[in-house]
Order: C-alpha cells, then structure tokens, then sequence
C-alpha cells in the first residue's frame, strides 16, 4: 500500500494518453529484461536534461554523433535499446516511454493504481479497506493509492483508478441532488 499526500487535485495517475510508439517501446523495453536501474537513471538524465531530446530529433546533428553521446552518457544495458529508438527517430517521445514502462511494470506484477481525493486523509484501516476494494475489483495483487487533499470537495472522497471514478463526496453528492432537481 502506498500512500502519498499531495495538495494537487488533478493528478495523472493510472491510464493516461500515450502514444502507441511509446506503448510499444515500453514493451520491448520491458521484454528486454533491462535491469530497472539502467532503466530509472537513463530516465533520470532525460527529465533532467530536456535538450536531450532536441539533440536526438535534430537533423543536423549526425546519427553517429548521436550514438557517440549515448555511448557517453546512458548505462551500457539500454544502449542498444536507445540507438533502435534513435536510429527509428522515436528519442523525441523517451519521456512517454518511460512512463509508459512505469505502467506496463505495474501492469505485469499485478499493480493496480489509484488517486484517492479527499478532505482528511483516510485512516490506516480506511486506507486497507480501498486497497481490498481495488485489488478484488481490478483482479490485482496490490494496490497503490496516491492520496491528495481537496478541500472543494466538503467531505467524502473521490477514488480514481483507471477510467472509474468512485464520488462518495459531498460535493459530488449535491451536484448528483442539483442535476436531478433541474432535469425534473
């Protein structure tokens, strides 16, 4: 069970829109048994070197120049990996595929992941219950429930994961009210 608190309402967290490429880069990634670390750091030097993906897209720069600065830069086991994407002209999407092998990891072992907004963060047995909920409604063997303050929403709690939402919140409840009240 993992439990964060973030003051953000809107989070992405479970399916959100990724390209097909990516998808499918993930995949390989993922089949080609590529140790993790290798994985997170070449991840962590895009996110933290944005001008990377410029460089790999840009015409002007040479392919061999381009598989020279992998050489240099990347760990030796996604190397390979990365000149495919380069040479396919897909490192300009590196951020999407890694994201998108974030969620096919979760995916695999049996991760289900959630957004739950609320008022007061749950209690530890609240918090065990939602994960029981999740793990039996999505057929996953753990749950990973990202826990964000939202005041707007007067009390209750909304629970996303994948594309179902659960509004047991009160603001939630009194638009539902409102919206048969008018259509009447």
């Amino acid at each position: 069970m993992t439990m964060q608190i973030n003051s953000r309402e809107k989070t992405n967290v479970g399916k959100r829109y990724r390209s097909l490429s990516a998808e499918r880069y993930a995949r390989v990634l993922y089949e080609l048994q590529i140790p993790k670390e290798a994985v997170q750091e070449s991840e962590t030097i895009f996110s933290e070197n944005p001008v990377l993906c410029q460089v790999f897209d840009s015409p002007v720069v040479s392919r061999e120049k381009k598989f020279r600065l992998i050489d240099r830069i990347f760990p030796p086991e996604i190397r390979n990996f990365l000149k495919t994407a380069c040479r396919h002209q897909r490192l300009d999407i590196a951020g999407e595929i890694f994201e998108a092998y974030e969620a096919y990891c979760r995916e695999q072992a049996h991760v289900v992941t959630a957004v739950l907004s609320c008022v007061e963060p749950p209690s530890r047995e609240q918090l065990q219950k939602m994960e029981t909920f999740l793990c039996g409604r999505y057929g996953a063997e753990k749950a990973e429930i990202q826990v964000c303050r939202n005041e707007s929403l007067m009390g209750g709690f909304i629970l996303r994961a994948g594309n179902d939402e659960y509004d047991w919140s009160i603001k939630g409840r009194l638009d539902r009210l409102k919206q048969k009240l008018t259509w009447r």
